[in-house]
């Protein structure tokens, strides 16, 4: 059975990043965590790395998927070296998760044991994040038309998929909108997808200028990727 790689993608998480590293690196399974530094310039890459991560770094803000896809590639090179087994099976973690990241197993069970391609955490107990209903609706709208299928918790970034699958979602959709197009995406090849219940948080956001501005730019990336989508 493949072992499991952890990728993170980070920009300015130091004061989290060294708790989640710490959990994921507990997962049963796990061998390797790679946080992808995207144009942090805080202390994330230091801090991530005496958690016991690899890291790689970008110098300037290339976007969500940009990391996720700068992970990947890493830890395609660490399996380059590793003569047994396949390709490591992919969790991708959102790096504000901390001490909960340690609550990720159940993500991995059914990829590990063949009974899902990727699965999709729907979260517990939800931490309220202000404003961003109306992002997950127009997600869960957009995956319902293309598909036929609506997950509870469309937008959730905590993801285990096989390699295969990874590289059936690629090109990756920019941004924010990556979520969203990967399920489209694998839904409508074939692939299998649950969606599984953690106990797993976020931390809370509140609704000022930059929560705001943040939601904008989630709310164009996912139209985006479902306008691109509902073209084809």
């Amino acid at each position: 059975m493949p072992p499991v790689a952890v990728v993170i993608p980070a920009y300015n998480e130091a004061e989290r990043i060294g708790d989640t590293v710490t959990a994921a690196l507990t997962l049963p399974g796990v061998d390797a965590v790679v946080v992808a530094s995207d144009g942090s310039t805080d202390a994330t890459v230091r801090v991530a790395m005496q958690a016991g991560a690899t890291v790689w770094r970008s110098r300037r803000n290339r976007g969500k998927a940009a990391a996720m896809l700068a992970g990947a590639e890493a830890v395609r090179g660490l399996d380059a070296r590793r003569a047994a087994d396949g390709p490591r099976h992919l969790l991708f973690l959102d790096a504000d998760l901390g001490a909960t990241a340690a609550n990720a197993g159940p993500l991995i069970e059914p990829v590990a044991g063949g009974t899902a391609d990727m699965t999709i955490a729907a979260f517990a107990n939800r931490i309220k994040l202000a404003g961003h209903g109306f992002v997950v609706r127009l997600s869960g709208a957009g995956i319902r038309r293309a598909t036929g299928w609506t997950p509870a918790q469309p937008l959730n970034g905590q993801r285990c998929l096989t390699r295969a699958a990874f590289e059936a979602a690629r090109p990756l959709a920019r941004g924010f909108g990556v979520e969203t197009a990967m399920t489209i995406d694998l839904k409508r090849k074939g692939f299998r997808i649950t969606e599984v219940e953690v106990d797993m948080a976020h931390r809370a956001t509140g609704g000022d200028l930059a929560a705001q501005l943040h939601r904008a730019r989630q709310f164009a990336d996912v139209a985006i990727a479902l306008a691109t989508r509902m073209t084809v």
